[in-house]
């Protein structure tokens, strides 16, 4: 064998260079080179220095031999088919299909098989010694891309059931979005749409909500641990691909979870930072704002969750809630709650100073006297906005204030000098308000 030549040539090497070399150390001034003595203590030395050398640099080869022959790639079970004409290769697998299968939808695999190949060369893809590599995608995510390339359509009805598999068709989608395979990608992303606004579907049943329904909170609570990375994995996908209907659609079912659960305003808020979701921001911050915080130095700790699932990266539940049950956050998300609790209490002073205006009907000024209109609807407002109902509730809490008045407003009943025609506009005017600010409201907590 030639193991041990190289071996031999490669210590021989170490010690000419470490000994003999001009690179080689200068030899320390308490040896004394000129005594016999010295020179063999110093020999021994050098002799115990090369052995703990050759014991670190050169495993045994037996053992170098097992992890060459541990990392050879395996055919797979399935799409390894006889008949294929381009073999690739994932993580360690390899999948022979065929290139007309890849190429459709003018997918990226289309121009990459044009790609032309130097003279002399073995092609990419041409056996199981020369796969194409395709780097960023687990074995599973490629098999179930491969799965809806070459499925019949009865086999494909599934998908379409209250048991349809998310994780299979989350993994279509984005390997169909990496590879451009469009119409692929948009019919996974619009089956994964109509699963979840199924009452029936799984994840729904174990969030205890869908974007419709009332909420089941102890449901809610207790589905964060299993289900928690599915939700953030959905809306990252969304993002990703670019569909809004998707993205709308989490978005919604997160604002209601986060009212259920702590886990998952702290999810939305974490969500909204790293992907710059401008409607989630707002609804996520001003839900946790209003909630007992404590500040843990430096960034919360996040960890992908067993799987290997590299989309479904959430903060595991200690990170989340301190031992009194508090949310910590880091210290920008603090400074974004303070932030957006300030401006909140500013712009609650500033309405509160300023009766909401509206327009008053054309009858008002014709059948009664509007000045008297205009002076019940400030007396109103005076008192209504000190009232108990809307004092009791945070300063920040600057949508909870509006919503207080219009149920002190519905309460007033018809003991009052507004014309009816502008008591209906004036309750425009409060709704229009309260929907001004919840589209504002991210705005509010930008630094």
């Amino acid at each position: 064998m030639s193991f041990p030549s190289l071996y031999t040539s490669r210590s021989s090497s170490l010690k000419s260079t470490r000994l003999g070399s001009p690179r080689a150390s200068p030899v320390s001034p308490t040896i004394d080179m000129s005594s016999s003595a010295g020179r063999k203590r110093a020999r021994l030395d050098e002799d115990s220095q090369m052995k703990q050398i050759h014991q670190l640099e050169f495993p045994s080869y037996p053992d170098t031999q097992a992890q060459i022959q541990s990392t050879e790639p395996v055919r797979d079970d399935t799409y390894y088919m006889s008949d294929g004409n381009i073999v690739l290769q994932v993580e360690n697998t390899l999948f022979n299909v065929h290139r007309s299968i890849l190429s459709k939808d003018g997918s990226m695999f289309a121009t990459l098989f044009e790609l032309p190949q130097a003279s002399g060369d073995v092609v990419d893809g041409s056996s199981d010694s020369n796969p194409l590599m395709l780097h960023g995608d687990t074995v599973e995510e490629f098999r179930n891309f491969l799965w809806a390339l070459y499925s019949l359509p009865h086999e494909l009805k599934v998908l379409n059931s209250p048991t349809a598999d998310l994780n299979c068709l989350m993994d279509i989608a984005r390997i169909s979005f990496k590879y451009q395979l469009r119409s692929v990608e948009s019919w996974a992303l619009d089956v994964i749409n109509e699963c979840i606004n199924r009452k029936d579907s799984a994840l729904c049943m174990a969030l205890g909500s869908n974007p419709s329904s009332l909420i089941n909170v102890g449901a809610a609570r207790a589905s964060y641990s299993p289900f928690g990375p599915q939700v953030s994995r959905l809306v990252r996908l969304a993002q990703l691909c670019g569909h809004t209907r998707l993205l709308e659609t989490m978005v919604s079912l997160l604002c209601r979870l986060m009212s259920a659960s702590l886990l998952y305003a702290h999810l939305a808020m974490t969500l909204s930072d790293e992907l710059g979701l401008r409607a989630l921001r707002g609804i996520a911050y001003f839900e946790v704002m209003q909630r007992p915080v404590v500040v843990r130095n430096g960034e919360l700790r996040y960890h992908s969750p067993d799987g290997g699932d590299r989309e479904a990266i959430v903060a595991p539940e200690e990170d989340i809630l301190d031992a009194k049950g508090r949310l910590v956050v880091s210290r920008a998300q603090q400074l974004r709650i303070l932030t957006g609790y300030y401006r909140l209490s500013m712009e609650w002073e500033v309405t509160r100073a300023h009766p909401v205006a509206f327009d008053h009907a054309a009858t008002c000024g014709a059948t009664w006297h509007q000045h008297g209109c205009t002076q019940s609807w400030s007396d109103f407002w005076k008192e209504k906005t000190k009232g108990e109902s809307v004092m009791g509730l945070g300063l920040g809490d600057y949508l909870g204030r509006l919503k207080a008045i219009v149920k002190e407003f519905d309460k007033w009943g018809s003991a009052t000098y507004l014309h009816h025609d502008c008591r209906m506009i004036a309750r425009r005017a409060l709704l229009h308000k309260i929907k001004e600010v919840e589209e504002k409201l991210p705005d509010f907590f930008l630094e």
